[in-house]
């Protein structure tokens, strides 16, 4: 049976920043952070929906944690403003603001059960006793730790403490919640549990998350959108599709996930397709979009490496010259469940492939110094100018 698809208004729901209409929960206005003679985050705008997962993505320096760290109230902007529900948080002071952070130590309290480290900042908020102890209940319940309420950190795993932290700062109902680099303690498959947990939560509660991280993979997994950012501004905002898809530069192309990069220049620029001539490639570039620029003019088109068809034979069917070119296998990693070939090209150019394992590694027909064909349909490629 196929999947109902959602309807226009429940698109609209799901995807508020579609909606015209829809006003920003947190509003981020031509926001600057300078210490000293360096600019950490510089003259940055972003909007933020009610009930959004969103990532604040870069790689050391790009200013994401700085950026979190203002929406915290732990730094001041150097210019620009700062909203959250409509407030203005210029002179709202971190313990008054309607936000929790939670950080990648976890800073739980060791002396104290995990039942106790939840209902801390509740009683420091002086919150009647009764009304604590059922928050905490229903917490522990939220986050499966309700036959853990008695231990001390020590005696839980990476995971469960992760789990406690989120607990202590969902129960005071922030509207905000602030999560830096919050899985980077973690190991690989307690990580990729923990991001599905994480997103099942926070449709639960309902609050908005905003999240700070390095791992493109993570961002991707949890993040209903994501802003890249690189040397203090943001380079592109938009869903995991978007942004892997339809990189706006260079740099969001290569920051997230593999790419080949063809530089050429525009042959033909139409309102269905652009071609673009690759000397790099040896071949031309046919790309199903408008490429936006003037014949001549120079660009380049990127490809990730799932979406190029690697064979012994000459591809059938397509446009000879048109997305296909040809070289010599020189590496080839094994991955399981895909294998990843670097491909020279007769031009020097080397293409990375990914193709999944549909046979056992001792079947596999394509091994090194092998010349093959690569080819790749018109919707693969994406033009950059930038």
């Amino acid at each position: 049976m196929a999947t109902p698809q959602p309807s226009r208004t429940q698109q609209k729901q799901l995807e508020p920043w579609r909606n015209a209409g829809e006003k920003p929960y947190v509003r981020v206005e031509k926001v600057t952070k300078r210490f000293g003679d360096f600019t950490a985050v510089d003259d940055v705008s972003l909007s933020i929906y009610r009930g959004e997962f969103f990532s604040l993505l870069g790689g050391s320096g790009s200013g994401k944690t700085t950026l979190l760290r203002m929406l915290a109230g732990f730094e001041q902007p150097t210019e620009g403003k700062i909203f959250i529900d409509g407030v203005d948080m210029s002179d709202v002071p971190p313990y008054e603001r309607p936000v929790n952070m939670m950080f990648q130590s976890y800073a739980l309290f060791p002396h104290m059960s995990v039942e106790s480290n939840i209902a801390f900042g509740l009683q420091q908020d002086r919150v009647p006793k009764a009304e604590i102890r059922d928050r905490v209940a229903e917490m522990l319940e939220l986050v499966q730790l309700s036959p853990f309420a008695k231990r001390r950190p020590h005696q839980l795993s990476g995971g469960q403490r992760q789990r406690v932290a989120l607990a202590r700062a969902l129960v005071k109902k922030p509207k905000l919640l602030l999560l830096d680099e919050p899985l980077g303690a973690l190991d690989k498959k307690l990580r990729e549990k923990t991001q599905f947990e994480l997103v099942n939560i926070q449709e639960k509660v309902g609050i908005t998350f905003v999240i700070v991280t390095h791992d493109q993979e993570e961002a991707m997994t949890m993040s209903s959108r994501i802003a890249v950012m690189n040397k203090g501004y943001i380079a592109q905002v938009g869903t995991p599709t978007e942004i892997y898809e339809y990189p706006n530069t260079r740099m969001v192309a290569e920051f997230i996930g593999s790419v080949n990069i063809f530089e050429g220049r525009v042959v033909e620029s139409e309102p269905d397709h652009s071609l673009i001539r690759s000397d790099e490639a040896a071949c031309d570039l046919y790309v199903s979009h408008p490429a936006h620029i003037g014949v001549g003019t120079a660009c380049w088109v990127a490809v990730r490496p799932e979406k190029i068809a690697i064979s012994k034979e000459p591809p059938l069917g397509g446009e000879p010259g048109r997305n296909q070119t040809a070289g010599v296998v020189k590496e080839i990693a094994y991955l399981g469940d895909v294998s990843i070939y670097d491909v020279d090209l007769d031009t020097g150019k080397r293409v990375r492939v990914t193709a999944p394992n549909l046979t056992r590694r001792t079947e596999m027909p394509i091994t090194w110094e092998d010349r093959v064909y690569l080819s790749w349909r018109p919707f693969a490629g994406s033009v950059l100018t930038e």
